[in-house]
C-alpha cells in the first residue's frame, strides 16, 4: 500500500466516528484502531533470512577449522531474522512501565506482537507471521531503526 493510500485511510478514521478499521489482502494487514490511548496500526512483520557473513580474516590469527565454520554457517541457517517494515523507534513493550512483549527463549504464536515501531507519532505493532522462539533481541528499547533493520533471531517451531 502506497503512505498516501495509508495517510487517507488514517484521516478517514480520524475525521470519522469509526474506532476501530482494518483491512487484509494476500500482502498485507492494516489494523488502526484509535480511542482514548494512542493510535495503534499492525504492520506484518517481514521476515529476512540469515545470510551467512564471513569476518574479515585478522592479521596473525590462525585460519578456523573447516568444520568449526561449516557448523556456524549451518546454526545461522536456522535462524530466520525479523526485520523492521518502517523506519522508526523500537519499543520492546506496550508502553515505558510495561513488561516486554516478549525476551529471549519466549514462543510466539503467528499473530502475536513482537514490538512496536513507532512512526510519525503512530504506534506499528510488529505481529509474527509464524510460530517461533526468540533466539535473540537484536536492538535496545527505544533505539532507532531503519527500513530492512534486523531485530529479532527466531528459529521456527
Amino acid at each position: 500500500m502506497e503512505i498516501k493510500d495509508l495517510k487517507a485511510l488514517i484521516k478517514l478514521v480520524t475525521d470519522t466516528d469509526i474506532t476501530e478499521f482494518e483491512m487484509e489482502s494476500a500482502e498485507e494487514k492494516i489494523v488502526i484502531k484509535r480511542g482514548k490511548g494512542q493510535e495503534v496500526i499492525h504492520v506484518a512483520a517481514p521476515v529476512a533470512q540469515a545470510a551467512p557473513v564471513s569476518a574479515p580474516p585478522v592479521a596473525g590469527a590462525a585460519p578456523a577449522p573447516a568444520a568449526e565454520s561449516a557448523a556456524a554457517a549451518a546454526a545461522d541457517e536456522k535462524y530466520d531474522i525479523i526485520t523492521s517494515p518502517i523506519v522508526g523507534t523500537f519499543y520492546r513493550s506496550p508502553a515505558p512501565d510495561a513488561d516486554p512483549y516478549l525476551d529471549v527463549g519466549s514462543i510466539v504464536d503467528k499473530g502475536d506482537v513482537f514490538c512496536i515501531v513507532e512512526a510519525m507519532k503512530l504506534m506499528n505493532e510488529i505481529e509474527a507471521e509464524f510460530k517461533c522462539k526468540v533466539v535473540e533481541i537484536l536492538k535496545e528499547n527505544a533505539q532507532p531503526v531503519e527500513f530492512g533493520d534486523p531485530l529479532f533471531k527466531v528459529e521456527r517451531l
